[in-house]
């Protein structure tokens, strides 16, 4: 990778599904590297998914080799403290892992995320999907909505953030 290239790995935590995409910039333009998603078992303890997830992401870091990371800021309503309480677990297990990785964390919430590519904080998730693949020159949107939303997750990144800021 030149100075000129960055390429940044988006995830979508969660303990059941955890999509990823990493895209990277030359030089003004934009490729998709690799995208997925990590499936923990459904009938493990927590701590055997968050084993699993911590593994399958490590795996996906040393593949992709990016330079930095973001991920869906922690995001819940009040009438459900337990998905956000799982949820943090997932967050420190794929921080963590970007972290022994040597690789920085950067945050987007949700909303911010729909405004920087379909420029409204309250679009759905099709229409993020269908941004995603417009922007990447797919002919579909990526699937399931995990991946595309992970892959939005970076996007949405390079176009809010200043890359020559990020080191």
């Amino acid at each position: 990778m030149t100075a000129q290239t960055l390429r940044v790995l988006g995830i979508d935590p969660a303990l059941r599904t955890t999509g990823y995409g990493a895209i990277e910039r030359c030089n003004g333009s934009i490729r998709l590297i690799e995208a997925g998603v990590v499936v923990p078992r459904q009938d493990a303890t927590l701590e055997q998914r968050l084993r699993e997830l911590h593994a399958g992401i490590c795996q996906v870091l040393a593949q992709t080799r990016p330079q930095l990371v973001v991920i869906e800021d922690l995001y819940t309503t009040y009438k459900n403290p337990r998905s956000a309480l799982l949820m943090g677990h997932a967050r420190g297990v794929l921080c963590l892992a970007s972290a022994q990785a040597g690789v920085a964390v950067h945050t987007l919430g949700h909303a911010r995320v729909k405004r920087a590519l379909v420029g409204s904080g309250s679009a759905r998730k099709e229409q993020v999907g269908a941004m995603v693949a417009r922007m990447l020159g797919l002919r579909i949107a990526p699937k399931p909505h995990d991946v595309s939303d992970a892959l939005g997750l970076a996007l949405a990144f390079l176009n809010v953030v200043d890359p020559a800021r990020v080191r």
